[in-house]
This record gives C-alpha cells, sequence and structure tokens, in this order.
C-alpha cells in the first residue's frame, strides 16, 4: 500500500502528465499560421518564408493554413476567437487590421483588442504607374494635368483594396478629379491599363518591374518614403508633388488576446532572427518588402496608427462592403 508521500508524488505526476505545456516548454507541437487568404498569393508567399525560418528555430512546424474569405476577415476573426496558447497564430497587413474594420459592417474583431501583436515583418509599397501615353512625366506634372482636366483621367482600381484607397487617398490631398474604374482583380486591371484603355493605377511592385524597365508602362512615384532598390529612378511621392505622402502596406504576426507574454516574446524573438538571415531579406526584397523587425509594442504602435489613419480615410470615403 503507498505512503501519503507516495501516493501525492503519483497524484502530482499524473496531473503534471496531463496538463498542457508551460510558457517554458513551448512549443511541444506544431504551430499553425493562418493566412487570411488563397494559397499563391503575395500574403502566402511572404508567410510561407518566414514559417520555414521559424520552423526551424522553434523545433517544431509552423504550418501555413489558407482560410481566404471576405477580404481576410474570415480568417482573422477566427484567430481572435482561437484558444491564446500559441499554436495558433496570424499573418497580418494593413487591410485586414486597418482597413476591414472600417470597412465591413461587422468585421467581427477589433485589431486593438482582440490580438496580442507578435511583430512586424515588412512593409510593401505601392507605385503609380501610368500609360505612356499620358502626358506626364512627374507626379506634379500629372496634379497639374489633372486640374486642368477635371475628371477626364480615369483610374483603374479593384475596389475596397489598399490600391483603391490609396489613390482616393492621393486624389483627395492632390485635390483633383479621377474617373474611377472598377475591376474585379489586379490581373484584368493591369492588362487595361496596359492596353491603354484606363490611365492610371497604383499597384504593388513586382507585377509592374518588367513594363516600367520595358516602357510598356511609366512609373511616376513611390509611395514609401524612401525609393526600392527594384525601381531606383522613381522617386516618392513625398519628393515629387506631395510633401508628406506615404502609403505603405504593412506584414506581421499576431496571435489570439490573452497569449501568454513569454510565448509572445518567443515567437517575436524567432521571427526577428529570420528577418536579419540574408537569404530571407533576399527573397522578400524579389517582392519588393522591406523587412521590419522590433518588438510587439513597436507593431501595437503601427496597428493603433495605421487603423486611425486608414479608418478614417474609408469612413470618410464612405466605403462599405455589405
Amino acid at each position: 500500500m503507498l505512503s501519503s508521500r507516495a501516493l501525492a508524488t503519483v497524484v502530482l505526476a499524473g496531473l503534471l502528465i496531463g496538463a498542457p505545456a508551460s510558457a517554458q516548454e513551448y512549443p511541444v507541437r506544431p504551430i499553425t499560421l493562418v493566412v487570411p487568404f488563397p494559397a499563391g498569393g503575395g500574403n502566402d508567399a511572404l508567410a510561407r518564408v518566414v514559417a520555414e525560418k521559424m520552423s526551424k528555430t522553434l523545433g517544431q512546424q509552423v504550418v501555413v493554413e489558407n482560410r481566404s474569405g471576405a477580404g481576410g476577415t474570415i480568417g482573422t476573426r477566427a484567430v481572435a476567437k482561437a484558444a491564446p496558447d500559441g499554436y495558433t497564430i496570424l499573418l497580418t497587413y494593413t487591410g485586414t487590421l486597418a482597413i476591414n474594420p472600417s470597412l465591413y459592417p461587422n468585421a467581427g474583431y477589433d485589431p486593438r483588442k482582440d490580438f496580442a501583436p507578435i511583430g512586424l515583418i515588412a512593409y510593401l509599397p505601392s507605385v503609380l504607374v501610368v500609360h505612356p501615353s499620358l502626358p506626364v512625366k512627374s507626379t506634379a506634372e500629372l496634379i497639374t494635368y489633372a486640374k486642368a482636366n477635371r475628371g477626364k483621367i480615369n483610374y483603374a482600381f479593384v475596389p475596397s483594396t489598399v490600391g483603391h484607397i490609396t489613390t482616393e487617398l492621393f486624389a483627395r490631398t492632390a485635390g483633383i478629379e479621377l474617373a474611377s474604374i472598377p475591376y474585379k482583380g489586379n490581373g484584368n486591371a493591369l492588362g487595361d491599363l496596359l492596353g491603354g484603355h484606363v490611365s492610371m493605377m497604383f499597384i504593388s511592385l513586382l507585377p509592374i518591374v518588367g513594363n516600367v524597365k520595358a516602357g510598356t508602362l511609366r512609373a511616376l512615384a513611390i509611395t514609401s518614403p524612401q525609393r526600392s532598390a527594384l525601381l531606383p529612378d522613381v522617386p516618392p511621392i513625398s519628393e515629387s508633388g506631395l510633401p508628406g505622402f506615404s502609403a505603405v502596406t504593412h506584414y506581421g504576426l499576431a496571435a489570439p488576446p490573452g497569449t501568454p507574454r513569454a510565448i509572445v516574446e518567443r515567437l517575436n524573438k524567432e521571427l526577428q532572427a529570420a528577418l536579419v538571415l540574408d537569404d530571407v531579406r533576399a527573397k522578400l526584397s524579389i517582392d519588393g518588402a522591406v523587412p521590419l523587425p522590433g518588438t510587439p509594442e513597436t507593431y501595437a504602435a503601427v496597428i493603433d496608427t495605421e487603423e486611425k489613419n486608414w479608418g478614417s480615410t474609408v469612413k470618410s470615403l464612405n466605403l462599405k462592403v455589405e
């Protein structure tokens, strides 16, 4: 028969075996990284770059799971309601955290309250491109031309995307009126821009670099404060017609609210370690992305600022997705 001390030892051992792993032991099983968009897109590619490196340093596989729908709100909402144990995390970006809560009547999450920021991954600027038939060679010339030809310049856009809102913000800041031509996807929009059926567009770097170099499109400016290595001759908008203008897309990782601080810090540590690797930086630069290693607090501040700026723009433009 067991003594009281032996019995207590057996009971305690049984409790420890059945208990969840502590933050010090984390992780003890694979981690799911939810990407709230379909596989094969830019968000998915970026997630897989960091997931591969973090899997090695964490000692457990970081498995990318695509949960697309409703502009990213479905997957984002799912992570906001997931168990705060560090085994379900989210690829976040400006659209899902800064734009969608104002764009959708019920996105189902609050960007500040419903996530524990892990850290930024990178930012990605857009490029203002025009068809060569448009008689302008700079942002300043475009603004002057648009003011003299009110409402006659049309632009391609996919409704309620970062590119759409960036264009509207640009027009409002510049004090010009543009005609909008909606498309279901950037591929069709870019095709019509190349064909001269529309005059201008804000679009991410990668799809247009070859066209700009070939002269089939003219790049007037980039939306980041700095130039891009992919198009080093293209100036920031802030230097070529609209001082202070900046509109970049931030990408990061976040966990459900209430995730233990020790787990958030561990994930942040491995994310930062990945972002300083030469091969990771090289892969990000191919898409025009600029790595942004930093603390959870840095990312929290970015989320707060972006939600205020982008959210107010969406509301002022009275944009809604039913």
